[in-house]
């Protein structure tokens, strides 16, 4: 491997109260209330995710994010990238990066990824409930690209050969993303940058590669691309009585995926240099969808780390334009994926991403 890998943690930014989410979700809620809320639904089945070395963090506070910051950098995480929110101008979350904008103390490098699905009640399964929509136009492609380039432009923002990264969540919800990301690469080029380097969120191995982005990178995980299920150790649904809904016991369907064995199914498929590898330390999104949860079962550092292993040393990283590796999550604590140390494994998950990145070092697991 000639390149030195750059992790890139997917970095969740609702962790701070706004008017919205009052509103909708109770006043004063923030992504800690339904992760703090988890319960465990099985034997052996780690809920709840409760932070360790950060604790309860608001990210309107500069104390929080330079922790975060210096905590990502002592083990070698290269950068953030931050889900940013746009809905026809009206953004949401957008505080705690617009705080880093402004702070030069705040120098850990960024890129973005508009997460670009519609804001519905996923987390009461009420999902066609939409709070907010997206509405795609040329004109809004316009005004968002133009709001878009003083972030661009910032020193701490990533580029490749100049070009600055970013991300579409779900290209497939545009109406004519070639139209949308031609409009995008001329107004970055009458801002001064050689081009722009666009990408995507790819949520399958089976998902087309459109011609008009530059990369792709794996979205992990896939819920669409796991283990055949033959066995109950690899793949079992659960269902467990839980509270009278409407004068009925309403059974929840747990899909309870053996993490090692998602993560061989993962290690099976092969690598192509327009994706850049993804992997997630562990997931388990019950504190989101009570009812629907999926959850990646016994995950722990070591297994993690096997996975990872796998990539650093198989992704033709000779043949990609950069070295990027996207892990999901840094912080999305109520789908119990995150590398902030939590109260079970503390920072077992950062000294393997560490170990397998920079090679043995003073770091050891706990």
């Amino acid at each position: 491997m000639s390149k030195a890998i750059k992790p890139i943690a997917i970095y969740l930014p609702q962790f701070h109260p706004i008017a919205e989410n009052d509103q909708w979700w109770g006043k004063g809620f923030t992504e800690w209330t339904n992760s703090s809320k988890a319960q465990p639904l099985f034997k052996d089945h780690y809920q709840p995710h409760l932070p360790a070395d950060l604790g309860f963090y608001d990210l309107r506070l500069e104390e929080a994010r330079l922790a975060q910051e210096a905590l990502a950098k002592s083990y070698g995480i290269h950068g953030f990238c931050y889900y940013h929110y746009w809905f026809t101008g009206k953004q949401v979350l957008e505080e705690p990066l617009q705080r880093k904008m402004k702070n030069p103390k705040e120098d850990l490098p960024f890129m973005m990824c508009w997460a670009n699905e519609n804001w519905t009640k996923t987390w009461i399964e009420a999902e066609r409930d939409v709070l907010l929509r997206q509405e795609y136009s040329s004109e809004d492609d316009e005004k968002h690209i133009a709001f878009l380039i003083p972030y661009f432009k910032d020193t701490r923002y990533i580029k490749v050969n100049g070009k600055p990264v970013f991300m579409v969540y779900r290209p497939n919800l545009f109406p004519d993303i070639h139209k949308t990301i031609q409009i995008w690469r001329k107004r970055v080029q009458e801002a001064g940058f050689p081009d722009f380097y666009i990408g995507f969120a790819r949520k399958s191995v089976n998902e087309v590669f459109m011609d008009c982005f530059d990369f792709a990178f794996e979205f992990q995980p896939s819920f669409s691309d796991t283990p055949a299920a033959p066995k109950a150790t690899i793949w079992e649904r659960v269902k467990i009585k839980t509270k009278k809904i409407s004068g009925k016991y309403a059974p929840p369907k747990v899909i309870k995926n053996d993490y090692e064995a998602y993560a061989n199914h993962q290690m099976n498929n092969k690598f192509n240099p327009k994706v850049y590898p993804g992997i997630t330390p562990m997931w388990d999104n019950t504190a989101r969808k009570k009812n629907y949860p999926f959850i990646l079962h016994q995950s722990t550092p070591e297994k993690y780390k096997q996975w990872l292993r796998h990539i650093a040393d198989n992704f033709p990283w000779e043949k990609a334009s950069d070295s990027f590796l996207f892990i999901n999550a840094w912080n999305e604590w109520a789908e119990g994926n995150h590398l902030e140390p939590c109260q079970k494994w503390g920072t077992a998950y950062l000294e393997a991403t560490q170990e397998v990145i920079e090679g043995p070092s003073k770091t050891s697991l706990k």
